[in-house]
């Protein structure tokens, strides 16, 4: 018997494994990398029973086809993205749900398709992989061949080790409802070097709006919109960029920093994206508007508090998932069955 596993059958446009990132190698110039959406990464995890940092598969545009090479496994597909699952010996294909876990037996196929509307959508396994982490982590940073499996995106033929060759015993999980990622402007914090912009630059940054070109990636997405004008030059002495940090070139064309980024940079920086709105922000996809906001610390704090709460508030409302084909209990149990129903002595009824 083979080592239980996922089998890449056919690699996606962009697949790589992702935790929550490599925390606390920055002053060694190691980026934490990481998934792109952590929201979607732990809800993706809470469906399947893994801790919220475990490591998933980040389906970047369009997804694999996997095959369960384990007695069984529990996936869950988070994500606007439509899986297809075939059966063994090549049984009928047919769609199944994303945002809920899936239990297969060895031998099942599903094939991920494209994600719609967003860059990245992620697949977790009950007990996650079976992979030695890097400087504590699993996430793949492909720029420097590290983390993941062998440091770069999955090829067709990969074979991901699973930590579980049986999949714990029960009931599926559905999300309970779409998670509310915000709208509106991106909220940033002005800084650290707001001051080497003219007020009419950083008055032309936070009006836009800006256009997200098609360079955008892991590591960063580059802006087009009104021009932000420097008052003392563009560069500085290389310092640490946070996440979310916006440089801003010679040009006057704002960068937005993300998950792989470089951990210093020579260019100026206008703002930082707050954590709580980093999320939306790496769902923005080429030909897509952003807006920014400025607010003061106290509210980034709060707001990645509230963000916390939601999220918690979402795993813990997930819900029994009802089986193919079967009757969704928690939903026929929640509607208003007789909400219009009239009767002889009821309102309205003559």
């Amino acid at each position: 018997m083979t080592a239980p596993a996922l089998r890449i059958v056919r690699a996606g446009l962009f697949d790589t494994l992702q935790d929550l990132g490599r925390i606390g190698f920055q002053e060694l110039g190691m980026p934490t990398a990481g998934a792109m959406d952590s929201v979607a990464l732990r809800l993706a995890n809470a469906l399947v029973g893994n801790p919220d940092d475990t490591a998933c598969l980040e389906i970047g545009v369009m997804g694999p086809e996997i095959r369960i090479e384990a007695d069984s496994a529990r996936i869950a597909v988070v994500g606007p993205v439509a899986p297809v699952l075939t059966d063994v010996d090549g049984g009928a294909a047919r769609p199944i749900e994303a945002n809920r876990s899936h239990l297969l037996t060895r031998g099942q196929t599903v094939r991920v398709g494209m994600v719609d509307g967003v860059p990245v959508g992620y697949l977790a396994v009950a007990g996650g992989f079976a992979l030695a982490p890097f400087m504590g982590s699993l996430s793949t940073y492909a720029r420097a061949g590290i983390g993941g499996l062998d440091g770069r995106k999955l090829r067709d033929g990969d074979a991901l080790p699973l930590a579980l060759a049986d999949a714990p015993a029960r009931g599926e999980l559905r999300l309970g409802a779409p998670f509310d990622y915000g709208a509106g402007p991106v909220r940033v914090v002005l800084g650290p070097q707001d001051d080497y912009f003219s007020a009419a630059g950083i008055a032309a940054f936070l009006s836009g709006p800006y256009v997200v070109t098609k360079e955008a990636d892991r590591m960063g997405i580059r802006l087009e919109g009104p021009r932000v004008e420097h008052a003392n030059g563009a560069d500085i002495a290389s310092d640490g960029i946070a996440p979310g940090a916006i440089q801003v070139p010679g040009a006057g064309q704002p960068i937005v920093l993300l998950a792989d980024r470089q951990t210093v940079g020579g260019y100026t920086k206008i703002a930082t994206v707050i954590s709580a709105d980093l999320p939306r922000t790496c769902r923005l996809l080429p030909g897509q508007s952003v807006t920014f906001t400025a607010v003061d610390v106290a509210t980034a704090e709060s707001a990645r508090r509230a963000l916390e709460i939601r999220i918690k508030a979402a795993v813990a409302g997930l819900v029994p998932a009802r089986p193919a084909g079967g009757i969704d209990l928690a939903a026929l149990h929640g509607a208003n069955l007789i909400g219009g129903v009239a009767g002889p002595g009821m309102p309205g009824w003559d």
